[in-house]
Formats: structure tokens, sequence, C-alpha cells
């Protein structure tokens, strides 16, 4: 049942706008009721225009917000003498509607109203909600829904045929509550709900009451009724679904990412698995989407794929993932040809929900978000597809109703409002010594060209304080903290598979981690030895083979910048053992580049020298250690630094960061096997 939420005590609003702020809001916090980006709510009031006289406006959200999230900015405020003409007309195309409110509009600022506007102007009521529960698009999706509404609320419905929103639409309703004088609300078949009041609370009150009588009938319907034709598999256990999917979803997103890389995340929750597990899952997703508003982010039909969990076989599993989502690709190809019109361009023709027995559900998108909405609304999907078989059977969107919503212009330019993509955008990198200063600076410069960053270090509390960080500045999912020692194999792979858990898989290794110790040969001690060829050769090399391996098999190439030193090929005084270590690491980098260019896989080096500030290296006792050496104390050895060098400057984690960007960046796309020096210029670290 979904809750009433109105909480009174707030008190009068600033105005009727902050109200209709705060009824959608409410609205759009419960996904059962409202679909991310979707629905829209009203308000008309009086408002005083720039003569200062007195006229009557309709607040109506503008296109491409979220009801959940959106705030007084993102509402559209229009003159309704302007739009009441419209109801004289017969007709009206999207493109003449659109050209007509933009001249309604009371401030050329505001966003481009809702697609169905006029659906809130042409109804009489001063508040109208319109949402999409799933309730009521189970009854909109029943092959019997008319005479289900009719069980339910007797006389009080206007139910209205599918037809794609617009004028004709918006015209339909309005005739239809004309009509009817006990109408309390709106079942647009395939669509959603339409609901009003005269006061914002009473709107929000009848929309939550009509759900709730809805959800109470179906649920005593449901009792003692065998959901989805019955349990036809059983689930992995959970430990063994996380290892097949740490197997499969590096295939998967390698399968999608053919034209544009996508990322990756999964879903195994109890009501997905009873889903996906049942006999009747594979025919119920093939009938389509359950309305325009999952259309837009599912795709008309997942993908499913068609593999016995009780086998076990994963190479089995892989096969018919591979298999499936290219026929899924020419499948879509084959409908976009079908019902295109002149003009249309294709979007990408990879699945975006893909349910597997067993299993779960692998969703797909340029951003973690997209694939988290897919995810979020096939929830809702299968919650309507149980409502609808409860009730009858479920029908859908025919192909030609799909097409029309999928590649509307309306529809579109919602999508269009996103911000163009950054040069590291459906990019996810891996970066070592994460939270350390060069490994903190790599990740904010990678996060804010659209990356998705996963920050590895030891030190787990500071990894999780950037990612937090990262996360509150760009949104959520942007960084994942894990803990890692690069020195052991288990600890790498189990990193390295949760990351792929998290994303789907990896595109950019920084391999950073890091120490140092300073001493006279004769002093260095075997432990001294052992831990510089530990991190900075053997921990290198565990990562970037792990990497190496998930980059071959998602099939799409890659990078790797390992983060040298200028000692890798200055041999310091008093650091054999890090300058042993360090010189080992770049030779490694380009031995990783020779066997890694068959698969489009580039290993280059940057090698810094003397990055002190925000270095947890710098911090221990390399920098008295270094100091000493030559015969300074530590408080003068940034100085010292600088002076030696070229250029005269000293060298900051976001100089690094900088190159490091530009190596794993598609600007050296021909570069591989390269040492770039960033240290201000020292003649005896010059590469020759």
């Amino acid at each position: 049942m979904v809750k009433n939420n109105w909480n009174s005590d707030n008190g009068k609003f600033e105005s009727g706008l902050g109200e209709l702020v705060y009824r959608s809001n409410l609205l759009g916090s419960d996904r059962a009721v409202a679909n991310f980006g979707g629905g829209n709510t009203s308000t008309k009031t009086k408002v005083i225009d720039f003569r200062g006289e007195e006229i009557d406006v309709m607040w109506v959200k503008g296109s491409g917000s979220d009801l959940a999230t959106m705030k007084a900015q993102n509402f559209t405020g229009l003159k309704l003498d302007d739009i009441r003409p419209l109801l004289e007309k017969d007709d009206m195309s999207d493109e003449e509607m659109v050209r007509y409110l933009a001249h309604c509009m009371i401030d050329a600022t505001h966003p481009r109203s809702s697609i169905e506007t006029l659906l809130h102007a042409f109804l009489p009521f001063k508040h109208v909600d319109h949402t999409h529960p799933d309730a009521i698009i189970s009854i909109a999706c029943a092959d019997n829904g008319k005479e289900i509404a009719e069980e339910i609320y007797g006389d009080r419905f206007v139910w209205v045929p599918y037809i794609r929103p617009g004028f004709k639409l918006s015209k339909m309703i309005a005739e239809g509550v004309k009509n009817n004088p006990n109408a309390e609300l709106v079942i647009m078949e395939k669509h959603g709900l339409v609901t009003w009041g005269e006061t914002s609370e009473a709107s929000y009150n009848k929309t939550v009451d009509i759900i709730n009588e809805a959800e109470s009938y179906i649920e005593a319907k449901a009792n003692g009724q065998t959901l989805f034709g019955g349990q036809k598999h059983e689930a992995l256990p959970a430990e063994e679904r996380k290892e097949v999917l740490a197997k499969i979803l590096p295939v998967i997103r390698g399968q999608v990412s053919k034209n544009k890389k996508m990322l990756v995340t999964y879903d195994d929750r109890e009501n997905i698995l009873d889903f996906v597990n049942s006999n009747d899952a594979e025919v119920l997703a093939k009938v389509g989407a359950a309305c325009p508003d999952h259309l837009v982010h599912t795709k008309r039909t997942p993908l499913f794929v068609d593999w016995d969990p009780s086998t076990n076989n994963i190479e089995e599993l892989i096969e018919s993932i591979k298999t499936g989502i290219a026929a899924f690709e020419e499948e879509y190809k084959a409908y976009f040809e079908k019902n295109k019109s002149e003009g249309d361009q294709m979007v990408e023709a990879a699945p975006r929900v893909v349910l597997i027995p067993g299993i779960g559900m692998v969703n797909t998108g340029k951003d973690w978000k997209s694939a988290n909405v897919s995810e979020q609304l096939y929830h809702r999907a299968i919650a309507v597809m149980r409502g609808s078989t409860i009730l009858g059977n479920f029908v859908s969107l025919n192909e030609a109703q799909s097409f029309a919503i999928e590649y509307w212009p309306l529809e579109l330019y919602k999508l269009s409002l996103a911000p163009a993509e950054a040069d590291f955008s459906r990019q996810v990198a891996f970066v070592t010594g994460g939270a350390g200063g060069i490994g903190s600076a790599t990740c904010i410069r990678l996060v804010n060209e659209g990356a998705h960053v996963v920050v590895a270090d030891i030190n787990l509390e500071g990894a999780e304080e950037l990612a937090g960080e990262i996360n509150e500045r760009f949104g959520s999912n942007r960084a994942k903290a894990v803990k890692m020692d690069v020195t052991k194999e288990e600890k790498v792979q189990a990193a390295i598979a949760d990351a792929i858990l998290t994303y789907g898989g990896l595109d950019i290794i920084v391999n950073n981690a890091g120490l140092a110790s300073s001493s006279p040969f004769e002093e260095t001690t075997l432990d001294k030895w052992n831990l510089n060829m530990n991190v900075l050769v053997t921990g290198y090399f565990l990562v970037a083979r792990e990497a190496f391996k998930l980059m071959k098999e998602q099939a799409i190439g890659g990078n790797m910048v390992f983060v040298g030193s200028k000692n890798s090929i200055y041999a310091g005084k008093n650091a054999a053992a890090y300058s042993t270590a360090k010189a080992a690491e770049v030779h490694l980098a380009r031995t990783i580049a020779a066997d890694g260019g068959q698969f489009g896989i580039r290993v280059n080096s940057v090698l810094p020298d003397a990055v002190i500030r925000g270095s947890k290296i710098w911090d221990s006792d390399w920098k008295k250690e270094r100091a000493s050496s030559y015969g300074i104390g530590a408080d003068e050895l940034e100085e010292h630094y600088r002076k030696r060098t070229i250029l005269n400057e000293n060298i900051l984690p976001q100089d690094i960061a900088e190159s490091i960007a530009f190596l794993a960046s598609a600007k050296s796309a021909k570069t591989t096997g390269c040492m770039v020096t960033v240290d201000g210029g020292v003649a005896a670290a010059f590469t020759r």
C-alpha cells in the first residue's frame, strides 16, 4: 500500500508553486507511484506579470526533470488565457503544440513545459497529478482492464484508449471528464493515472487513495494464486551468484560496448529472482514494455538468456549470452528498419535489461545512473506484470506504438537535455594508492572528465573518505572505495572482482601504489629491499596481470598508466632498492605494452620527481632520509628540488594527474610503451 506522507505541519507555503514542489517531491519519492523522470504535476494560480497586472498562470513540470528531486526552477509558468482557446481546435501536431506553448510562457528562461502540458490545462481543476502507479498500470495493461476498473471504481473513472501523449490525448481526457460528472480519476490504457483536487493536499490524498483502492483489489485477487506460472529454476546461492557475475559481467560489457562503451550493473533481489526463475518469465518479458516511461529506458523488451542454472555450466552461459546479445541486436536493427521514418537515427541496439535464470537481472547504461534507472524501471515492470497477470493477461504497447514513443522527437528532446559526454564518459578507472596525493588528484581529474573510479588503497578509511567526497560532488556511485594490499594476490583479485560487480569492468588502470626508502647501499637490509620489490614491482605486476585478463575478456581495449619515478632512469644516491624497483616497474610496463597491443591495450608510464605536497610517502621517513642524503634539513627539501629543475618549478599531484589523464585518453591513442617525465626538467633524468 502507498503511504500517505503529507505533513500538515509544514505550515503555509510561500506560494502555490512552493506547495506544488512539495507535492511533486512526495509523489516522486515513491517509485511505485511515479517512475524516474516520469509523470507530471500542475497548479493553477494567479501571478503579477511584468506589467503589474494579475493573470491566470498554470505551473507545470518542465521537460526532463524528475518529480522526486525537482525544485521551483524546474517548473514552467504558462498564461492560461493563451492556452484556453486551444480547446476549440480539432487537432494540432506535436510541432505546432510545442511552438504555440513556447509563446505562452511567462518567462523565456523557464524550461520547456512537459509533453503533457495540455492534459493539465484542459482539465478545469486547480491541481492535477499525472502518475504511473504500478497498481493502476497493472489494470491499464490487463486485457480485461476496463472491466476491472468498473469493479473497483464504479462510475467514478474515465477510461481512455491508448494514444500517444499530445493534443488529441489531452482533449480526449478533458471531454471524458466533462461527460462524466462523477469522475474522480482517469485511467489511460497502457499508460497511467490522472487525478485532481481543489487543494494541493486534496489532489495528493486523492492520488494515494485511488492507488490504494487498486492495490487492495489486486492483493485480494492474488490470495491463493500461483504467480508467474510457478517456479521453474532454483536460484544459485548468493556467493555462487557473485562468482558467476564476476565472470559474466565483463563479457556482457564487452558485447554491448562494440559501438559505444556501456557500464553494467546487476540486481539479484528476491523479487527479481522470483521472476527470472519462473515458468512464465520468458514469455511475459517478450510481450513488451508496460508503458511509455518504461520503454524509453528499458527498450521494448529485455534479453532473456536461455540457460539452465542447474547445469552450473558457466561456459555454456557465456556462449548463450554472446549468442543472445547478437540476436537481440539483429532483431532491434530489423525493428528499426521496419518502423523508421525519414531522418530517424538508430540509438544503440544493445539490450538495456538482461534477465538470467538463477542469477538475476543485469542492466546496461552509459553510466551507473542510467543503468540504475533501467534497473528501477524493470522492477516496476515486474510489479505491473504481476498485477496484470493476477487480474487477467498482460498486454503491452505493440511494435508500432513502441517505436512511435522510442523515436518520438519530443521524447528524444528530453534525452537531449543531458550534458554532453566528456572525455572519460562511459569509462571506469581503477587507481591504486588512490587515497594518496597523486592517487587522489588522479581520481578527481578522471571523474571530472566523466569517469567512474575505483579508489583502491590499503588505507580503506582514506579511500572511503575520498570516494565519499567524489560522490557528494559528482553524484551517487561515481566512485567506489576498495581495500587492497597490492602484494597479496588474492587481495588484488578480490578488489578487481569488486570493481567488476560494481561497474561491470574496467577501462583504465593507474598503477600508483607506492612507498619509498633511502639508505646507503651497504646499509640496505634484505627486508627493505624486498619491501620495495614487493610493492613497486610484484604489486604492479599483480594488478596489471589481473587487469590485462579482464581487458582481454571485455575485448574493447584498455589503458594502463604506471606511475614510475625520475629514479626509474636516474640512479638516485642512497636509494638502491627504490631506484631498482622503479626501473623494473617501467620496464614491466613496456613488456605489457608489447603483449597488449594486439588487444588494443595501451601501457605507458609517467615519471614524476619530488611530488611532496599531499603525498603520504613524503610524510614518512623518506623525506628526512632524502634531505639527509643532500646534507640539508627536511624543511629545505622542497626548495632544493625546485632549484635543481630546469624550469625552476615544484611538481604537484595535479601535474602528474594531468599527464596520467593524457596518456589514458584518446589524445594519445597511438602511443604505447612510452615514458613521460614530469619533473620540472632534471637533465640527468632525460629519457634516451
